[in-house]
């Protein structure tokens, strides 16, 4: 019988996620029970089954909504009928106070009792169910908030042991693959909630552009990301060899930072803030420019304060990082 076209959309890069493992390595796949993590969770065991892999479906329960916990019960019955060798379920608290937003901090938690799980289980790898529509979802943004290349580069297809083989599937595709398959897949009310930008963007944004330029706007933009990634891959490991010529003891050598293209010099003086403490949400490309005038426009300013709090000032050749003294 001839496979649906949508269900080997699926199978196919799961296949290719997995080809490298060993028999009897262990497979965490995270499953919320939508469409994208459910359809997820059956190529899992229908390719880790011919591979002799141990397939772990687990779900994570955020409990920002009612009937949560039910819900996380419901996609352990559906992972395990659907032939998972175990199934794990985790109830999540998620720091309101952290200053993330809901979102952030849901992902932040549900990431480190992801990890936590795979490190328990020895787990070779981690399946998250992010498509191609997320993708594009994720440039948008980040073009729409004048990010830069990091930010426009989207979700990476690996990192650490988490991976996500659908990043060039359509949601379309992961939604018809669990209709055919018999899969009832759940339909979270915070994705249709227009109170999250990501809501406006994929059921607005993105149809209007579709609607205005023609198809293929979705699979533009992740294109996009694919190729920056490599651009911003190359640049980080050039600015990484850069930061580590100019570091001195006390700081980084200006005439060293100061012969650099600004490309990299911007890289190394963020990476060299961030290695001093300052936060990654709150560090913006004007504190960087802000550090780099010292650099490049000297003109005996006294320092420049970072978020941290971080004070970063030019002294003795030297351009420092110091947390300011109360």
């Amino acid at each position: 019988m001839t496979l649906h076209p949508s269900v080997a959309a699926v199978r196919v890069p799961v296949r290719s996620t997995l080809s490298g493992l060993a028999p009897g390595d262990v497979v965490v796949v995270a499953c919320s029970g939508g469409a994208d993590s459910l359809a997820l969770a059956s190529a899992a065991v229908f390719e880790g089954r011919r591979l002799g892999l141990r397939v772990v479906g687990a779900t994570v329960d955020h409990g920002l909504q009612p009937g949560s916990a039910e819900q996380a019960e419901r996609v352990v019955v559906q992972l395990a009928a659907m032939g998972v060798d175990e199934t794990l379920t985790a109830r999540v608290e998620v720091d309101a106070a952290s200053g993330m937003g809901p979102e952030a901090a849901a992902r932040e938690a549900r990431y480190a009792v992801l990890e936590q799980v795979a490190e328990h289980l020895g787990a070779a790898v981690v399946l998250l169910g992010h498509t191609l529509d997320d993708q594009a979802e994720t440039v948008l943004l980040g073009l729409a908030r004048g990010s830069g290349g990091r930010s426009l580069q989207g979700m990476r297809p690996g990192f650490g042991v988490f991976a996500r083989p659908l990043l060039g599937v359509r949601r379309d595709d992961t939604v018809t693959a669990c209709q055919v398959e018999g899969l009832e897949a759940w339909d979270d009310p915070h994705n249709h909630d227009p109170g999250y930008t990501r809501v406006r963007v994929r059921e607005r944004v993105l149809p209007l552009l579709e609607d205005e330029l023609g198809p293929g706007v979705a699979r533009a933009l992740a294109r996009t990301a694919e190729q920056l990634r490599d651009d911003i891959a190359l640049l980080d490991d050039l600015a990484s060899a850069a930061l580590a010529e100019a570091r001195r003891e006390d700081g980084l050598a200006v005439d060293a930072v100061a012969r650099l293209h600004p490309a990299l010099r911007h890289r190394v003086l963020r990476a060299a803030a961030l290695a001093a403490g300052s936060p990654a949400s709150e560090l913006t490309r004007d504190h960087v420019l802000a550090a780099d005038a010292l650099v490049t426009d000297w003109r005996g300013q006294k320092w420049i304060d970072l978020p941290g709090p971080l004070r970063v000032a030019r002294r003795d050749g030297l351009v420092t990082f110091e947390t300011p003294i109360a």
